[in-house]
């Protein structure tokens, strides 16, 4: 059993709400050649969480870099089933922002997501932008 740690509160960018298992990610991805939308998996070589994947999770990150790939990436993942179930982000841009509303799950921006870690249970509320932690006693 999970116990709640605490609750983060931020902006909600994309509404509704989803439960999922964290993968806490440390550097930014690429849109274009970062992940892999077959499978979920973060395939850029020099990421920290490089082999990591994503599918059915909490996508945490602290940002988008590089092209407007995002918005094909993360549509692909959908069709394929491997997307994320929610995504957390510190920084906003526009490359992103076209990709959560083509991914279309609950999405939060402006939390301290440096709190978490992966493994932990998320219940994340993008219309009211909060995130509810879980984690291991």
């Amino acid at each position: 059993m999970r116990e709640t740690l605490l609750e983060l509160r931020g902006r909600g960018v994309v509404g509704g709400r989803a439960s999922g298992e964290a993968l806490v990610c440390t550097a930014p991805i690429s849109g274009w050649g970062g992940i892999n939308p077959r499978t979920g998996t973060i395939v850029e070589h020099r990421h920290p969480q490089h082999g990591e994947s994503f599918a059915g999770r909490v996508l945490v990150l602290p940002g988008a870099k590089g092209s407007s790939g995002w918005s094909g990436q993360f549509h692909l993942a959908k069709l394929q089933g491997t997307a994320p179930v929610a995504v957390l982000f510190t920084r906003m841009n526009s490359k992103l922002a076209l990709g959560l509303v083509v991914l279309d799950v609950p999405a939060v921006t402006g939390l301290d997501h440096g709190v978490l870690r992966t493994g932990d249970v998320l219940d994340v509320d993008g219309t009211a932008g909060t995130v509810l932690v879980r984690r291991k006693p």
